[in-house]
């Protein structure tokens, strides 16, 4: 299977959609925060191994907490993702924490203080 394959990105979306379900909805680890998303998902070639970036919105403790959190339910997760989507082998999965969003939204505010602070000065001179 190629890495661009219409086969490995549909596997890729399927994957993704079922660890966002169970990360909704399964785990009721108190150390996972509720803003925890599945940014992106990367099933290898022979389905063997899965990488899979996540996102939290919080400090860096929660990022912490959570990143410990999925790591002690590998097995619970795995155990899921096989229920939920039939492969023939079920990947073992590599959690990686993505701070894009996070990255993101920093931008996002700053921008606005900066156009904020540009009308506030522009109204003062007038």
């Amino acid at each position: 299977m190629r890495k661009n394959s219409v086969k490995s990105t549909r596997i890729n979306g399927e994957v993704q959609r079922a660890l966002a379900e169970i990360l909704r909805g399964g785990i009721k680890d108190p150390r996972i925060s509720p803003l925890t998303s599945v940014v992106a998902v990367e099933v290898a070639p022979d389905l063997k191994t899965c990488k899979a970036w996540i996102s939290v919105l919080g400090d860096e403790k929660a990022r912490e907490e959570t990143y410990q959190g999925l790591k002690s339910a590998e097995g619970f997760i795995k155990n899921q993702l096989a229920r939920i989507v039939n492969l023939r082998n079920t990947p073992d999965i590599t959690f990686i924490m993505d701070q894009s969003i996070e990255y993101g939204v920093n931008m996002s505010k700053r921008i606005d203080e900066v156009i904020n602070g540009g009308q506030s000065t522009t109204e003062e001179n007038v």
